[in-house]
């Protein structure tokens, strides 16, 4: 498959391949819960010619995990602030990893 190739879009995570009533039936949600997210700007979903909007497997996975702390009673702005810091914890913590694995262990001068 080449990069070309429209099959090859499924298995990638940002490509938006799902409109905004598909996104909510996925996540059991409603299209209302996706605006309010959007106005929050955790997600900012692509939109089509038409101008309609176009989520990807990854924004569905941040809607997810954002649904589901509003779901046990978190306020939907909280939320969506909890799910940035714990996205921006993760990446900190994949950069920190790969620092780790890049730089040459240090040696002890003690004896």
């Amino acid at each position: 498959m080449t990069a070309r190739d429209p099959i090859s879009r499924l298995n990638d995570d940002s490509y938006p391949a799902y409109t905004m009533g598909r996104a909510a039936d996925m996540l059991g949600t409603t299209q209302g819960f996706l605006r309010a997210i959007e106005e929050t700007a955790l997600i900012t979903p692509l939109r089509s010619a038409g101008g309609h909007r176009r989520y990807s497997r990854y924004q569905l996975r941040i809607a997810a995990r954002a649904r589901e702390l509003v779901d046990q009673g978190t306020p939907i702005d909280a939320a969506c602030r909890i799910v940035i810091l714990e996205d921006q914890l993760e990446e900190a913590r994949r950069v920190n990893a790969e620092q780790r694995r890049l730089l040459p262990k240090v040696r002890s001068c003690a004896p």
